[in-house]
C-alpha cells in the first residue's frame, strides 16, 4: 500500500469515528435532556452525522483543491470564517429537509419542524464543530509536513554524505590520486615550479571534499576555483588532449550551489566526453543570472552514451542522479538538471537553480 492510500484509510478512519461518536453523544444528551427515547432521535442524529462527514469532506476538499495549508495564518482564518459559515447553514438546509421529507412523516406524523431560531442555534453549533475540525485538520496537515522536512532534511545529509563518498571515490580514489602524484613527481625534476603548483591543487581538491559534509551550499566562485584545480590536474595526465573553459559573469559568482554539483558535471564530461576519444575535445563552463534564476551549462567534444546517465554495477554512472536528488532535496522543482546531445559532437548538461546569495543562507 502506498503512503498515499494509507493517509486516505487513516483519513476516513478518523471521519467516520469522529462523527460517528458525535452522533452518539447526540442521541444521549437529546435522552437525557428530554428523558425519552425513540428510534427518531436515533436517526435525526444518523443524518446529522452523516451530513457533517459529507460537509467536513467538502470543507477538506477546499482545502486541498486551493493549497491553504501553505497560505499565511490571517489569509486561513478569513477563509475559514467565510466557509464554515455557509457550510454550516448548507448542513441545516440537508438535515432539516431530511427531517421534513422523511422522518416527520415516517415516524412523527403528528410532529412540527422548529422554528427560524432553533435552526441558527443548530447552524452556529456546526460552525463552531467545523472549527474545531479544521484545527484538528490542520494541525495534522502541519505536523506531517514537520516530519516529512526532517525526513527530507535526513536525506539531504544522506544525499550530501553519498555524494562525498562516491566523489572520493570517482574522483579522488586511490587511482586518481596515484596517478596524480606519479604526474607531480615526474615534473619535480623537469617543472619544479609547475609540480608545486600541481600539489596545491592537488591539497585542495582534497580539503575542499572533506569539507563536504559541513554545508549544504557554497558560493559559486568557491566550486568554480575547485573546478579549476580539478581541470589543472586532469590536464597533467590528458594534456593537450584536453581544452577547457569558464565563462562565468561576476553577478553569478555569489550564486549558491550545493557543493561538489559543478565538479560532478565537468567530471563527468572528462570521464565520458573527453577521455575516451584519442584526439581529446574541450570543456566549457558558462553561467548567467537572470529573474528566473542561474543558468549554468557544461558543455563537452563527445556522444551521450547510456553510462553517462545510467549507474553501472560497479557503483560509477551514478554521479548525475545523485545530484538530481540533492537538488530536489534542497530547491524541489525549482531546480533542475538535463543532459543532451546538442549536436552531434557536443553533450550539454543544463543547470537551472534558483538565485539565492549565500550571505542568506542559514549554515
Amino acid at each position: 500500500m502506498t503512503d498515499s492510500a494509507r493517509r486516505v484509510r487513516q483519513y476516513w478512519r478518523l471521519q467516520l469515528l469522529g462523527w460517528g461518536l458525535y452522533g452518539v453523544f447526540g442521541v444521549v444528551a437529546y435522552s437525557m435532556f428530554s428523558r425519552s427515547f425513540s428510534l427518531s432521535i436515533v436517526l435525526i442524529q444518523l443524518v446529522v452525522a452523516a451530513t457533517l462527514v459529507g460537509i467536513s469532506h467538502g470543507l477538506r476538499y477546499l482545502i486541498r483543491r486551493f493549497d491553504w495549508v501553505q497560505r499565511p495564518l490571517l489569509s486561513v482564518l478569513w477563509r475559514l470564517l467565510l466557509t464554515n459559515l455557509l457550510l454550516a447553514v448548507l448542513s441545516q438546509v440537508v438535515i432539516w429537509a431530511v427531517i421534513l421529507l422523511l422522518i416527520i412523516p415516517l415516524l412523527q406524523p403528528n410532529g412540527k419542524p422548529q422554528g427560524w431560531g432553533e435552526f441558527a442555534g443548530y447552524a452556529l453549533n456546526v460552525n463552531f464543530v467545523l472549527w474545531l475540525w479544521a484545527a484538528v485538520y490542520f494541525g495534522l496537515q502541519y505536523l506531517r509536513r514537520y516530519r516529512q522536512a526532517e525526513v527530507d532534511k535526513w536525506k539531504l545529509a544522506a544525499a550530501v554524505r553519498e555524494a562525498e563518498m562516491q566523489t572520493l571515490k570517482a574522483q579522488i580514489n586511490p587511482h586518481f590520486l596515484f596517478n596524480g602524484l606519479n604526474n607531480i613527481r615526474a615534473l619535480i625534476g623537469e617543472d619544479p615550479a609547475r609540480a608545486r603548483t600541481m600539489l596545491s591543487h592537488l591539497s585542495e581538491l582534497l580539503r575542499y571534499a572533506i569539507q563536504l559534509n559541513r554545508t549544504e551550499q557554497v558560493p559559486l566562485h568557491r566550486e568554480l576555483a575547485v573546478v579549476r584545480d580539478y581541470l589543472q590536474l586532469e590536464s597533467l595526465q590528458l594534456e593537450e588532449r584536453l581544452h577547457y573553459a569558464i565563462e562565468v559573469p561576476a553577478d553569478c559568482l555569489n550564486v549558491a550551489v550545493p557543493p561538489m554539483l559543478v565538479q560532478v558535471l565537468v567530471e563527468n564530461a572528462i570521464k565520458h566526453g573527453i577521455a575516451p576519444r584519442p584526439d581529446g575535445g574541450a570543456v566549457r563552463v558558462q553561467a548567467a543570472c537572470t529573474g528566473a534564476g542561474l543558468q549554468l551549462t557544461v558543455t563537452n567534444t563527445g556522444c551521450l552514451e547510456p553510462a553517462a546517465t545510467t549507474p553501472r554495477p560497479d557503483g560509477t554512472g551514478t554521479g548525475l542522479r545523485n545530484a538530481a536528488e540533492r537538488l530536489r532535496l534542497l530547491f524541489g522543482e525549482q531546480a533542475s538538471l538535463q543532459l543532451e546531445q546538442t549536436t552531434p559532437d557536443l553533450v550539454t548538461a543544463r543547470l537551472h537553480l534558483p538565485v539565492e546569495p549565500v550571505s542568506l543562507l542559514h549554515h
